[in-house]
């Protein structure tokens, strides 16, 4: 047993009653509220998938290979150092209109992305609707957090999940088929109906929620600090292993503007809280534990899901050889899966009032997945892959939108906008440490696992058409196996199969082997990846055990305004059972 103390909680919850207390709604408004909020975050979910699906065709048509990076780039810097600005703002001016700006912002830039005439236009509008997409997600949690009490809540927050899984699905295959049977152009086209009709939906039909604070002081200083942080850190992390190596000095220098100016931006956030300036973020939410060990196992399961999810289906074409023509599938057992954990969880928290339980359930489901990840190797079956991400899938949609509840149930309604868009923010971070630093593990993990795999014959027919020649034609042709990519493009294998043809049968069964050593590499490089996963998860296990459970407020429609004050006294001085 283990009781929160009134100083602890106070920095998070004052006037609990008023706080506590959700606006109530008509069950229309409420209805018709969460139509255009959920039809936003599929806006927000399917853009990315969808244009992930294009870049191959986009970037044949404007010649920016080069450049290929930039597009994602652009947009994640936008967005990631802009959320936590957007959930600040919406606490001051109302959720309404910031969530009405940032949906115009998104499709004004994806009219722009649309009609962009070179691969640098492009990389700007993306930037540019990054500005706009970085107010969507955020704040659409937001509202659920404002239309409902946090148990009532629960119920909505497993739907909201299940639209994260179900955006994974549609959005490759949508993708897919708009650039095989239109222009990529519509890839960004697609935006609009869909955004315009949550646009309508919103303006005319979205109550206020909740006024604007009296305080409405923008913070400047912070923001410019936040964004000279935050920027340097994510172009940090997408270079990283890829554009130079992790000890380079551009990298190590990026990371130290990084670290300086976020450290000066909570310092100044700090003081400004000190004066009840309004800051974008208050540190003394992070003196929350429920709070900061949210935000910590976040991060953490962020990273861990990432590292399986980005390399699920490079394992699956390189080394199981499926057909990349149905790539948007592959995801499907893990994502359909996760949708209905998600759903379930929300009605599991919703009906019992509590949550740690559900996350330790959650958590325990992700760390078989991983297990069951750990056994993939070169003779697995499709059969193996579908089970492991099953499992995998009904571990992570236990937990997907279950933290979000959480840290909005820790503090107090006037803030669950900043809270809200905090963990956003620290979430994509996460996500951006898991594509580069996970991206470079593998690289570096396949090409000596390659190299091992290689017989002494295979070495030895190296040897014998002039590898041990400075520049030799073995050399050259070996070395271009150091990138598995030849298993990705059946051109190539067919191209690199004649050359070795020419040789005879012993350059048939040298393909053969070099095939398979290349399998071997990719395996091992993505079995070490799952390891790390796997670890991560175990990490983001013990720290469950810091978590401090406050019973959810607020249990039924009718009971709501009882529960609410209920909900205020354990605010006060709860008592926790673990």
């Amino acid at each position: 047993m283990e009781t929160i103390t009134h100083d602890e909680m106070q920095s998070t919850a004052s006037s609990p009653v008023q706080d506590v207390e959700q606006p109530r709604f008509t069950r229309r408004e409420t209805l018709l509220t969460m139509a255009g909020v959920l039809l936003v975050m599929l806006l927000a979910s399917l853009d990315q998938t969808i244009v992930a699906t294009a870049m191959p065709r986009i970037i044949s048509e404007l010649q920016g290979f080069d450049r290929y990076t930039w597009v994602t780039t652009a947009y994640l810097l936008a967005s990631t150092v802009m959320v936590p600005i957007y959930g600040k703002l919406s606490d001051q001016f109302g959720r309404k209109p910031i969530f009405l700006i940032g949906i115009v912002l998104f499709l004004t830039g994806s009219v722009m992305c649309g009609a962009a005439q070179s691969m640098n236009q492009l990389i700007a509008f993306r930037a540019f609707q990054g500005l706009g997409a970085a107010a969507l997600m955020p704040i659409a949690i937001a509202v659920v957090g404002d239309l409902f009490s946090p148990r009532e809540r629960g119920k909505w927050q497993g739907v909201t999940g299940g639209v994260f899984g179900l955006s994974s699905i549609l959005g490759p295959t949508v993708g897919g088929w708009i650039t095989d049977n239109s222009t990529w152009r519509w890839v960004f086209y697609v935006n609009l109906p869909i955004g315009i009709i949550a646009l309508l939906v919103l303006i005319f039909l979205m109550p206020t929620l909740r006024s604007k604070s009296k305080d409405t002081r923008i913070d400047y200083i912070g923001a410019a600090l936040l964004m000279a942080g935050t920027i340097p850190l994510m172009l940090g992390l997408t270079w990283a292993g890829q554009e130079y190596d992790w000890l380079s000095w551009q990298i190590l220098g990026l990371f130290a503007v990084a670290l300086v100016f976020m450290t000066l931006f909570f310092v100044y956030e700090h003081t400004l809280e000190k004066r009840d300036a309004q800051p974008i973020i208050e540190p003394s939410m992070f003196k929350s534990s429920v709070f900061s060990v949210s935000v910590a196992i976040t991060m953490i399961t962020n990273i861990a899901m990432f590292g399986c999810i980005l390399f699920l289906p490079l394992y699956a074409q390189g080394v199981l050889g499926i057909s990349a023509t149905n790539s948007g599938l592959l995801l499907a057992p893990l994502m359909l899966s996760l949708i209905l954990a998600s759903v379930i969880s929300g009605q599991l928290v919703s009906r019992f009032g509590r949550y740690k339980w559900i996350a330790f359930v959650g958590m325990i489901i992700t760390v078989g997945g991983m297990l069951l990840l750990l056994r993939l190797g070169v003779n697995s079956t499709q059969a193996d892959l579908i089970i492991a991400m099953i499992v995998l899938g009904l571990g992570l949609g236990f937990g997907m939108s279950l933290y979000t509840l959480i840290v909005q149930n820790s503090v107090s309604a006037k803030k669950i906008g900043q809270a809200t868009s905090s963990l956003t923010f620290f979430r994509q971070i996460g996500g951006s440490v898991a594509s580069a630093a996970l991206g470079s593990v593998l690289l570096n993990t396949y090409k000596p696992a390659f190299h091992n795999a290689l017989s002494t014959d295979v070495k030895s027919f190296f040897d014998m058409i002039g590898g041990r020649a400075p520049g030799g034609l073995g050399d050259q042709l070996l070395s271009s196996f150091d990138n598995p990519n030849i298993l990705l493009s059946t051109d190539a294998q067919t191209k690199t199969e004649a050359f070795f043809a020419k040789f005879g049968p012993a350059g048939k069964t040298v393909y053969g082997e070099i095939l398979g050593a290349v399998k071997d590499g990719l395996a091992l490089g993505i079995h070490n990846l799952f390891l790390i996963s796997l670890g991560l998860t175990i990490v983001g296990f013990i720290l469950l055990f810091f978590l401090k459970e406050v019973p959810l407020r607020g249990s039924s429609q009718g009971q709501a305004t009882q529960e609410a004050v209920a909900g205020s006294e354990e605010i006060a001085n709860p008592v926790l059972m673990h």
